[in-house]
């Protein structure tokens, strides 16, 4: 029995010491982290494998992003007046110029605002005559000259009225020949036509005809899909290099010719411990579309470093990250640190070799039997 026992030990102070071995297996940290498995076991437990060809693509890693409208690309349609929608005049996804018709509104606010500039106009013009009769008096010496002075002040404040009136049709969406029409005494309107300011298209319609809505309620939505934006997500531990990025090439994968540059990064950071890169496309943006999700590459400086690996071949431990790669033997857990996830794809640093093989498949049985082993750490 002692002849035995001396005899395990032993075994296990060479398999400690022995320099041979440590550099035949220099990803075994200790022994506990090698454990068996046999063929015939990796393919009753559905284990797979893939091979490790070549470090990190030097063009970049890669992440997840959201294709965006760039600033000042989106404009919303508000109802200048409360009222009912009579008339919609586009639909979704319809292409609009600017200045071109949206849709009608019937508001009975538009014959009050009306009303107020024709008094106005009328009131003005009364002040104006009566301001020449003042004048002329005055030089005749029939009155003072405050009479004048008087004249003059109610003038200016007819005026004024006047021009307040016509800005408040204005911003009710009438254009200059119909306030002048109403100025000089046309028929009152109860109709009021909003127009797009800019081109772009319908991204989204928020009434009805027949609907009643109150002043500055969004009517509908207009997007210019040809200037497109990134919204990129970073993991923190990058936030000491994003500073660098400005001006950088960012190119998204899978989109033939669409280039972007990386602009800013936000100084917030996620509860999920995400920094966001604002990058704007610079080349091909009519391949995207606002809102969708795109694999882009980002030239790190350390981009050609790490291995990229399914996101299923990583086991967590604790706080700690952890591959198992095939030995002659079975797997041995070897620890690693995840430099960047996208999907379904990660990019993991560590002792990795070219040519070795890291299991993508029942990682989690692999997990236990190493575990079982006393490979908890």
């Amino acid at each position: 029995m002692l002849y035995r026992f001396s005899r395990l030990a032993l075994g296990r102070l060479a398999v400690l010491v022995s320099p041979c071995l440590i550099a035949a297996a220099p990803l075994a940290a200790i022994a506990a982290d090698e454990f068996p498995v046999t063929a015939a076991q990796m393919q009753s437990l559905g284990v797979q494998v893939q091979r490790l060809d070549k470090a990190g693509d030097s063009s970049g890693q890669t992440y997840s992003a959201r294709v965006v409208l760039a600033p000042g690309q989106e404009q919303l349609a508000s109802a200048p007046l409360a009222g009912v929608v009579d008339q919609l005049l586009v639909a979704e996804n319809d292409s609009v110029k600017a200045g071109q018709p949206l849709l009608r509104l019937i508001s009975p606010e538009l014959g009050e605002l009306q009303l107020k500039l024709m008094e106005a106009d009328s009131s003005s013009r009364l002040s104006q005559k009566t301001l020449q009769r003042e004048r002329q008096l005055f030089s005749e010496g029939i009155i003072p000259e405050r009479r004048v002075q008087e004249a003059e002040a109610a003038a200016a404040q007819n005026n004024a009225r006047k021009r307040q009136a016509e800005a408040a049709l204005r911003l009710a969406g009438l254009d200059s020949a119909r306030i002048r029409r109403v100025s000089e005494g046309g028929n009152v309107e109860s109709t009021v036509t909003v127009s797009a300011k800019a081109a772009g298209q319908v991204a989204e319609l928020s009434v009805k005809p027949g609907q009643r809505v109150q002043q500055a309620d969004m009517l509908l939505r207009i997007a210019n899909p040809s200037k497109l934006g990134l919204e990129i997500q970073i993991p923190s531990v990058r936030n000491s290099q994003v500073a660098t990025l400005k001006g950088a090439p960012i190119t998204v994968i899978g989109r033939t010719g669409v280039q972007g540059e990386a602009l800013s990064v936000g100084q917030a950071v996620s509860d999920n411990q995400i920094l966001t890169l604002r990058a704007a496309i610079t080349k091909g943006s009519e391949q995207l579309r606002p809102g969708e999700i795109v694999q882009v590459q980002v030239p790190f400086a350390d981009a050609a470093d790490g291995w990229s690996i399914p996101l299923q071949s990583v086991a967590r431990q604790g706080d700690k990250a952890y591959v198992f790669v095939r030995t002659d033997k079975g797997f041995v857990a070897t620890p690693v640190t995840v430099l960047a996830s996208a999907g379904q794809t990660v990019r993991v640093a560590g002792a990795l070799q070219a040519g070795q093989e890291v299991a993508t498949a029942s990682v989690i049985a692999l997990k236990a039997a190493w575990q079982g082993k006393g490979g908890s750490n």
